[in-house]
């Protein structure tokens, strides 16, 4: 049996441009205020849609980012077409980055996007197809709607 969407949001993320970049995050955070998401609860969604925009942001040629809201979890889908991660397990590491120099002129690109998403998200996955792009799945159980 198919679950029913409470809500359901799209947001597309524009590559390169920094003015704009964490809007959806907060938009996000907006939404689930407003639908009586418990605050502890955004604050992660919050931190793992931001991480993933800036990512989108920062390394792609754009890409979305998916809000799904059921009675009992928030699915996050960030899905960009881009180079493509050629070691997953290499960048899940706190602190590994291919960010250039202007990206951390611009005081991003720390290397802690990835692993961030990874500890926030009650479940994760990713799948990267080189010269293709990366999409990540989020859950996080809700437990007070």
């Amino acid at each position: 049996m198919k679950k029913e969407i409470l809500l359901e949001k799209n947001f597309t993320i524009i590559p390169g441009n920094f003015e704009l970049a964490g809007r959806s995050s907060s938009d996000i955070k907006y939404v689930l205020k407003k639908i009586g998401i418990d605050q502890e609860l955004i604050r992660r969604v919050c931190i793992a849609c931001y991480e993933a925009e800036m990512n989108i942001v920062i390394y792609t040629y754009g890409g979305s980012i998916k809000l799904k809201v059921f009675s009992d979890e928030i699915i996050v889908i960030a899905q960009d077409s881009g180079p493509g991660i050629a070691d997953i397990e290499v960048v899940l590491k706190d602190g590994y980055s291919t960010a250039s120099n202007y990206v951390l002129s611009q005081g991003f690109g720390a290397g802690r996007g990835l692993s961030n998403i990874k500890r926030y998200a009650d479940t994760f996955f990713i799948n990267s197809i080189i010269g293709s792009g990366t999409k990540m799945e989020l859950c996080f159980k809700i437990s007070n709607i």
